[in-house]
């Protein structure tokens, strides 16, 4: 099959990628897309049930099969039981994220894990205060000992509410216990969802959706903002950082190392390996003219908010960096890596390698990280990455990488302003900027690459809407320019007035995936400074070209908060009318927030850019000229 290199992505470096792979006939996510169509229809709509083995069954969408399985459950149930499970399984995702940060913060304080720190005490303090663990007069080992054992406690105990929700208005907490959808415990959430789903339990469609929503919460209040803030606290709280993104951050001439996944717990460690001296002097021995460590994912985003890393590119690139023939060694963690690689990383001469206890795939030497061997790990690997330089065929390094701004942590942005965001509550007052939009999420080969994340991007900051993106979307807005501050030439006049005034981009990197809890931390700040709830502000999300379980948590966990938001690819939920119209139009009632769907970018900036006019006109702020 010939690449229809266009239609595949926007991107100057993934076209000519591809082009290569073509010629090197090495098959990609795109062959292997294709080769599947068409896709099961009753999977898409969400009516096939695998939950017991009197199944699989399925309910004919246009009521001329059976309507029911052989349970007797309905289109209702099945979706919502499906839709269900798909939010626990991205909740555990990256709440367990969160409990390996907690472990590696408790191995710290116990002195077992050499080459970590506490790298930023005073977050540790105030986070620590929220737990209402004691800090005076104490040393940070001894802090991050208590602090790591409360942390485990919101995993693990029954409470009344996990600490962190704490962080939330008022108000918002009050809607949630009037619904009966507060988060109690991190696991008990996900655990209550899949029991909940099991044949012969909870068959109401209606409360296995809230109970889904509370499932979202205990990951969006708990478990990623726990991964955040221990993140945050262990290798430090990200600042501004210059950086660069595409396939161009790679080095002809030197060893190229790749981190891939989610965890910063293995990044972190390469990194110090890679700027060991010793090393560096292998390299130059070997012929190279040193070490180049680059970001796939968000594994590489943890790095360029914290140290201004470079990034190789995103979800849909990560067999096309391989085909560089310039990556001496790919090291992955976990989540969102496709099993692929290794058989693509084969017809080269890159090395793979797999690094977490709870993830192996095939093709890839399995050497795990732990808190008490990953340093001495780490410079192992990055020597033996070293000794495969010589082991090179021909590279192909076809672009220059573009520069970015990153590292905008929500304490950086509140820096920029001053040290209050009175400064961003008047200008969305005044209207100069007409709201916020969270642009977040992976990419989906359902979507051309990046066009999604880029088209709404472009169409939101021309109406002086300002951007917030992570994951995958802030690396394709990062290659389309977005992120430097002459980008403001893309925005509308009060947008670029102010963000020229304040020296930032017009869309601001807050980092990986599980850094959207830094955005409901912004939003929530917003809504206290205005005495009102999240869902009052004229803020929106947006996921363009999402695919994964984690994206369903954080899209639930989002509008559970009072932020609408906007899907591009459609969920499989579209088998139940009755699930669509309380997804899209009954939790209005319910949150003050809703879901939409729109594939189309630029009917979804239109779309995002009514609601933000309709939050406004409700605050009673004057309207914006266009």
């Amino acid at each position: 099959m010939k690449h229809p290199f266009s239609e595949n992505t926007i991107t100057e470096d993934g076209r000519l990628m591809l082009r290569k792979m073509e010629k090197d006939q090495v098959e990609t996510v795109w062959e292997r897309f294709s080769a599947q169509q068409p896709q099961c229809g009753f999977c898409e709509m969400g009516l096939s049930c695998r939950v017991c083995n009197m199944g699989p069954c399925r309910v004919d969408p246009f009521g001329e099969g059976p309507q029911q399985g052989v349970c007797g459950a309905d289109a209702d149930i099945i979706v919502a039981r499906n839709l269900g499970r798909m939010i626990a399984a991205g909740a555990a995702a990256h709440s367990d994220h969160g409990r390996d940060l907690v472990e590696v913060l408790a191995a710290v304080a116990e002195g077992h894990a050499p080459g970590y720190a506490v790298n930023d005490e005073p977050k540790l303090r105030r986070v620590a205060a929220e737990y209402d663990v004691a800090t005076q007069d104490r040393s940070a080992a001894e802090i991050a000992a208590d602090l790591a054992r409360a942390m485990q406690e919101d995993y693990g105990t029954r409470r009344k509410a996990l600490t962190l929700l704490a962080r939330a208005p008022r108000k918002r907490r009050e809607r949630w216990a009037q619904l009966g959808i507060t988060p109690r415990g991190i696991d008990r959430e996900t655990s209550e969802m899949m029991h909940r789903t099991h044949m012969g339990v909870d068959n109401g469609w209606q409360s296995l959706l809230l109970h889904g929503l509370r499932n979202a919460l205990s990951d969006g209040w708990g478990g990623s903002m726990i991964a955040t803030e221990v993140s945050d606290i262990l290798f430090g709280t990200p600042r501004v950082t210059p950086n660069s993104v595409n396939v161009g951050v790679l080095k002809a001439d030197q060893v190229n190392i790749v981190v891939h996944g989610h965890n910063p717990v293995v990044s972190e460690m390469l990194l110090q390996a890679c700027q060991s001296p010793e090393l560096t002097e292998l390299a130059l021995a070997r012929g190279a003219q040193g070490i180049n460590l680059v970001g796939l994912c968000c594994t590489g985003n943890e790095l360029l908010m914290r140290h201004g890393i470079p990034m190789a590119g995103n979800h849909l690139m990560t067999e096309l960096v391989i085909a560089s023939g310039a990556v001496e060694m790919m090291l992955a963690d976990y989540q969102c890596i496709m099993p692929s690689l290794g058989a693509v990383a084969a017809c080269y001469h890159t090395r793979m390698i797999s690094t977490s206890d709870k993830a192996r795939f095939p093709g890839m030497t399995h050497r795990e990280f732990h808190p008490d061997n990953a340093r001495e790990l780490a410079r192992t690997l990055v020597a033996e990455a070293i000794e495969n330089f010589s082991r090179r065929g021909e590279v192909y390094i076809p672009v220059a990488p573009v520069p970015s701004l990153g590292g905008f942590s929500v304490e950086t942005i509140i820096e920029a302003l001053g040290g209050s965001p009175d400064p961003l509550i008047a200008a969305l007052k005044t209207g100069q900027i007409r709201g916020a939009v969270g642009v977040v999420g992976c990419n989906n080969p359902k979507i051309r690459h990046d066009f999604g994340h880029v088209t709404l991007t472009r169409r939101l900051i021309e109406n002086d809407i300002l951007v917030v993106d992570t994951g995958c979307a802030a690396i394709a807005n990062a290659k389309a320019g977005f992120k430097v501050a002459e980008a403001i030439r893309y925005a509308g006049p009060g947008l670029r007035e102010v963000c020229g005034a304040l020296g930032i981009p017009p869309v601001l990197h807050m980092g990986s995936c599980v850094d959207n809890v830094r955005i409901l931390v912004l939003a929530a700040a917003l809504a206290d400074a205005l005495g009102v709830d999240i869902s009052d502000l004229p803020i929106a999300g947006a996921a363009p070209e999402w695919y994964s379980e984690k994206a369903v948590s954080i899209g639930a966990y989002f509008v559970a908060s009072g932020v609408t938001t906007v899907l591009g690819p459609m969920p499989p939920i579209t088998g139940s009318i009755n699930v669509v119209k309380l997804l899209t139009e009954g939790l209005a009632d319910l949150l003050g927030a809703t879901f939409a769907v729109e594939p189309d970018p630029e009917k979804a900036a239109i779309l995002i850019r009514r609601h933000i006019e309709n939050r406004r006109a409700k605050l009673g702020l004057p309207a914006v000229q266009v």
